[in-house]
């Protein structure tokens, strides 16, 4: 337990957030639990992670949520492990919303070129019709750039999963590649634009402008009479700029939407309701998002992908291939991750702000802003 490794997280403290400031002590070691000398509030080690207030030993709730996370029958585990159903759906609970902030920390908060980007749905079968599942990924690094939930496969969908890529893009040259759904390229030319700067006395909403290099292409597949018909279409930028992007992040090739589809067989394989052909069906759309945000966590950090391994030249002695996840291929983790690292992770809290009053601020507030908000 190193206090220079955690931070207070009480939201009313000034130090909040705050790593290495010197101001986190051991309050009492038997119990794992840490004093901020700034507030003087105690918290155990484990807050902010999902074994926080669990009665249950960690090693066991790890193994059952990584026993899910790859495939493994709820069922299974309730018999393997002596534990109610109910339990376990509330371990799967937590660690949704544990994988969805660091989720939301480590990817949605960065900014990449993504040179090339595509996104698919899945349907899921339900007790009462059925859910979509909509997934967008990286190519060049095989990063699940996240992912959406809902009833219907309609614009508002699209809409939702399109403005997360645009929140992760840099102003870059990038390549969209989709189906042949239409809402993608609606949804596309709604989110990728920027307003212009707005100029003295002029009223009313800036003007927005299309972002400059944007490339969206589509694969419609339909099958008649038994036969596949593919088509590939560029709805938006030219032909030199298309297979140009297609050789920067894929290497060769032509357009397709292969990696998204590999992802879907990924996320199928480890979500048994995912299936196909499946008897588990979903209930709540809270409970297949919270799979979502797992499976895409193990995908990102914890699961080296072979086509992303580096060969390492030792000399003499020859060479070993390295291997990477899609976060290390991404610059978003220096090394493979761990299910306990993932689940230990603690989201930083913002840091802290002076609250708003009338009047010139105090010397303790000017002091702990200059110490603080620095």
């Amino acid at each position: 337990m190193n206090p220079q490794e955690l931070f207070c997280p009480n939201i009313d403290c000034p130090a909040r957030g705050q790593m290495g400031k010197g101001n986190i002590g051991i309050h009492h070691l038997k119990t794992k639990r840490c004093i901020c000398h700034v507030c003087q509030q105690t918290f155990t080690t484990t807050k902010g992670t999902i074994f926080y207030r669990l009665r249950t030993n960690p090693l066991t709730v790890l193994l059952v949520i990584t026993l899910l996370a790859y495939g493994c029958p709820i069922q299974a585990i309730v018999k393997a492990f002596g534990l109610d159903e109910r339990t376990v759906r509330d371990w799967w609970r937590r660690s949704g919303e544990h994988c969805r902030a660091v989720h939301a920390y480590k990817v949605e908060q960065s900014h990449l070129d993504l040179q090339q980007v595509q996104a698919d749905e899945i349907k899921v079968k339900r007790q009462e019709g059925h859910f979509w599942m909509a997934l967008a990924m990286m190519v060049p690094t095989r990063l699940w750039l996240g992912g959406a939930v809902s009833e219907k496969r309609d614009l508002a969908l699209i809409q939702t999963l399109s403005d997360k890529i645009k929140s992760i893009a840099r102003c870059r040259p990038l390549l969209l590649a989709v189906d042949g759904l239409a809402s993608y390229v609606t949804a596309f030319r709604t989110s990728f634009r920027a307003s212009l700067p707005h100029r003295a006395g002029e009223r009313g909403r800036p003007q927005l402008v299309s972002w400059p290099d944007i490339a969206i292409v589509q694969v419609v597949k339909q099958r008649v009479e038994g036969q596949l018909n593919i088509t590939r279409r560029i709805v938006q930028g030219s032909q030199q700029m298309v297979q140009g992007l297609i050789q920067q992040s894929q290497g060769q090739g032509v357009i397709n939407t292969a990696f998204i589809e590999r992802l879907n067989a990924t996320f199928r394989q480890r979500l048994n309701s995912l299936a196909r052909r499946t008897r588990t069906l979903v209930r709540k759309a809270e409970t297949l998002q919270a799979g979502m945000y797992i499976v895409g966590c193990f995908y990102n950090f914890c699961d080296p992908h072979h086509s992303l391994r580096v060969k390492l030249s030792l000399g003499r002695h020859g060479y070993h291939w390295v291997p990477r996840t899609p976060a290390i291929a991404a610059g978003l983790a220096d090394h493979i991750w761990t299910p306990q690292e993932l689940f230990d992770f603690k989201v930083p809290l913002p840091r802290w702000e002076p609250p708003n009053h009338r009047g010139r601020p105090s010397r303790e507030t000017v002091r702990l802003v200059q110490r603080w908000c620095q």
